[in-house]
């Protein structure tokens, strides 16, 4: 058994570097190049996923008129856990149609 006087400076020393480090969730993507390629009502879910890769998240995206779509959901996180104002953080949401077709985009992003 370690004594408790020994092993708290230690965990304390490894949470410190911890708080200290970079963090990065997601996959990095350019929003600019997909709207330069995007277009609404002819690009397919193939198209999207050759440009961006898979997405982080899949679900259903009924609007108020009833209409399903299929929605993909992007996002890219980074900084550093000791200074979160300075995150990075953007986020790119898709609807497809039943044919797999784009019919919308909405994408947010962190102004650093």
């Amino acid at each position: 058994m370690f004594p408790i006087s020994r092993i708290f400076p230690t965990a304390i020393l490894a949470l410190s570097l911890a708080a200290c480090s970079a963090v990065q969730v997601g996959q990095d993507f350019d929003v600019r190049t997909f709207e330069a390629k995007v277009e609404r009502g002819a690009s397919t879910r193939d198209q999207v996923r050759g440009w961006l890769g898979a997405p982080a998240s899949t679900g259903v995206n009924v609007d108020t008129g009833g209409e399903r779509f299929e929605e993909w959901v992007y996002y890219f996180a980074s900084g550093r856990l000791s200074d979160t104002s300075a995150m990075r953080v953007k986020m790119l949401q898709i609807k497809f149609d039943q044919q797999g077709i784009v019919r919308g985009y909405n994408w947010s992003a962190s102004d650093r």
